[in-house]
């Protein structure tokens, strides 16, 4: 992706994310949200969801990315946003982190009150089944992001019924 310290280590399951990353995430709770990036591209603003989303919490950056149906990579501390994307030459759009947008901003200052992980577990049979999303929540509320088949999506709000919750202790 062009993306300068970007180096995805993707884990299937709700198992694997926990054991590699469920403490660290935990320990995130009571920081502030103090930053996030998105990649956008210039020519018209619009979300590049293949990308990691980065959320800092007073200095710890976490970097998280969903890829395929069911692969989830996080990182910590990697990304810096303020080096260029590289690698569009080819392409008609031009990737580049964007630290605005209006699902976010409202998070911006709040204290983290617990991480957890959720497991789609719908009642059907269904393609996604098993991915795993990370929720950050918060006093004024909770963001997730989600497998969106193959990128990135981020959802506001309570959690839908099919998703089994994986509560992180520290």
């Amino acid at each position: 992706m062009g993306i300068s310290g970007f180096k995805p280590s993707f884990l299937v399951g709700v198992e694997a994310v926990r054991q590699a990353h469920g403490s660290r995430l935990a320990r995130l709770a009571g920081r502030r949200l103090t930053g996030f990036a998105l990649a956008r591209f210039v020519e018209d603003g619009d979300w590049f969801a293949d990308c990691p989303v980065l959320l800092d919490f007073d200095g710890v950056q976490v970097e998280v990315c969903h890829s395929k149906l069911d692969e989830l990579s996080i990182g910590w501390d990697t990304i810096d946003t303020a080096a260029t994307i590289t690698g569009w030459e080819w392409s008609e759009f031009t990737p580049h982190w964007s630290h605005s947008d209006e699902r976010l901003e409202p998070f911006l200052g709040q204290g983290l009150c617990e991480v957890a992980l959720l497991e789609w577990r719908p009642a059907d049979r269904d393609l996604a089944a098993g991915t795993v999303a990370v929720e950050f929540a918060f006093a004024g509320g909770c963001l997730r992001i989600v497998n969106g088949l193959d990128e990135n999506c981020i959802e506001l709000g309570v959690a839908q019924p099919d998703y089994v919750r994986h509560r992180l202790d520290r």
